[in-house]
């Protein structure tokens, strides 16, 4: 039987290596029949929030997801917008989730290019001799190989990788959600600590003419040591506590600044010195909660970290059966440099391999039920961050609610203790009143002051707290594809 020529082999080699992109897809269709990879349904979630709704929220509607995704354009204050929008673009964190991201996506097209048919070249020159002879041997050449994915585990790999990419991109909304609602949290907590340190001045400083005025009574003895001495202690106690309120703003203005990447001297000048609090008192649908765990990014990140492993355990139980392997190689072998070019120095193969472990001692049932361990943890931690959810969005509502109700209670009150010190104040210069009396009424009008604001900054310190367990802070555009809507009410 006459020898193929080499032209013929070269062409059935070419022909065998063009067939491999095609052959996976069907492999895959006639072999693997069903995906191991399915993941169970959320919890079943209730129908709508048990918290009363607050007069910033609606009781019904759907959610605005532009609205949440730019919350903090929702509050009358142009440099919160101005911190948030730069924390975004300049935060340690979030640059380190962004790498995450990209990592997780270079790691899937890893995988995406291992599963593909791999060429290579190479070439050598080698020189050999006896006593007798030398001989001299020259080669180059390609070399290709595949392993076809004949039962799917390349496949179920991939799908794993492209998960981690979608998890890695919610990661990174999570981040992004966090961060604002973190520079909100710090602006707010500035504001008011400026605004009870501005309390506690403008008491301070009526103090002290009170104080003025009762050294004076005393040397014209219209009043006692006792009473002057009163006056001081009362002075000296709410200077001691000025320092303390100072500290804390200087400290929110450092982590604001942490948190936009620059240093506390270069924000200070862009802070300012107001002390008014962000308002927001347009009604946002508060929507139900299904429609939350579809819009926040950390329970998508652990729906697909989920999948993935899921994935992953497919790709392993898959690894039990028989690989095979697909090699081939054109080369070029003469003894010298001209004879490279010659019919006779093209030589090929092409050649098939199988491998089956038959007996591993239990390594890869081991490495089955280890994988199934970290499908349930991804399970449980799924299911965990759901239930997270739930209680962030019920606790942020309630506080919410509470803090208005207090809020209009204590605005009362300011008015109440205010009209009291003023009405001391007219009695205790007509001699009705003893100085103890006045005392207690300066203590009560700005402890009423104090709370007033104390108040109304935890209003909107609640607000933003809701945003951000209503999932606000980012949007769709912002991230990977979205995870399926498995979520149902009961």
């Amino acid at each position: 039987m006459r020898a193929m020529p080499p032209v013929s082999r070269l062409a059935l080699l070419a022909l065998c290596l063009s067939s491999l992109p095609w052959l996976p897809g069907c492999a895959q269709s006639s072999l693997r029949t069903a995906s191991a990879a399915a993941v169970p349904a959320a919890p079943a979630l209730p129908a709508q929030w048990s918290a009363t709704p607050t007069a910033v929220l609606q009781a019904t509607g759907a959610l605005e997801a532009r609205a949440l995704g730019r919350w903090w354009q929702r509050f009358d204050d142009a440099l919160l917008s101005t911190l948030i929008e730069e924390s975004l673009q300049a935060n340690t964190d979030l640059a380190l989730a962004g790498s995450r991201l990209r990592q997780a996506r270079a790691l899937r097209d890893q995988q995406q290019a291992v599963d593909s048919p791999q060429l290579g070249s190479s070439a050598s020159a080698s020189r050999s001799r006896t006593r007798q002879v030398g001989s001299t041997s020259l080669s180059a050449g390609l070399d290709a190989s595949w392993e076809p994915d004949f039962h799917g585990a390349q496949a179920d790999r991939l799908r794993g990788r492209e998960a981690d990419v979608a998890a890695a991109a919610a990661d990174l909304a999570t981040t992004r959600m966090g961060l604002a609602a973190e520079v909100g949290l710090a602006h707010v907590q500035l504001r008011g600590a400026r605004l009870a340190l501005g309390i506690a001045r403008d008491n301070l400083a009526a103090q002290d003419e009170t104080l003025a005025l009762m050294r004076w009574r005393v040397q014209a003895g219209l009043a006692s040591s006792l009473d002057a001495e009163q006056a001081r202690l009362s002075v000296e106690t709410l200077r001691a506590a000025l320092p303390a309120r100072e500290s804390a703003i200087a400290q929110y203005e450092h982590r604001i600044a942490v948190l936009l990447g620059r240093s506390p001297e270069a924000l200070r000048p862009l802070l300012g010195d107001t002390s008014a609090l962000p308002i927001d008192t347009s009604p946002l649908p508060a929507g139900v909660p299904a429609e939350v765990l579809r819009q926040r990014p950390d329970v998508r990140a652990a729906e697909w970290s989920l999948r993935a492993e899921a994935e992953r355990l497919a790709g392993t139980r898959a690894e039990r059966w028989p690989s095979f392997a697909i090699t081939g190689s054109l080369a070029l072998q003469a003894g010298t440099l001209a004879a490279l070019t010659g019919p006779g120095a093209l030589a090929s193969a092409i050649g098939a391999a199988v491998s089956w472990p038959l007996w591993d001692a239990g390594e890869r049932r081991a490495l089955i039920e280890q994988q199934q361990e970290v499908l349930e943890q991804a399970r449980l931690s799924y299911r965990s961050v759901v239930l997270t959810a739930l209680e962030d969005v019920e606790n942020a509502l309630v506080a919410l609610g509470a803090t208005h109700r207090q809020t209009e209670a204590l605005q009362q009150a300011d008015e109440a203790a205010r009209n009291a010190l003023l009405l001391a104040q007219q009695r205790y210069q007509a001699g009705l009143i003893d100085f103890g009396t006045l005392l207690d009424a300066q203590r009560s009008a700005l402890s009423a002051a104090d709370s007033l604001a104390s108040a109304r900054t935890d209003a909107s310190l609640n607000l933003i707290r809701l945003y951000k367990a209503l999932g606000g802070g980012w949007s769709d555009d912002q991230a990977d594809p979205t995870a399926p809507t498995t979520f149902t009410a009961s």
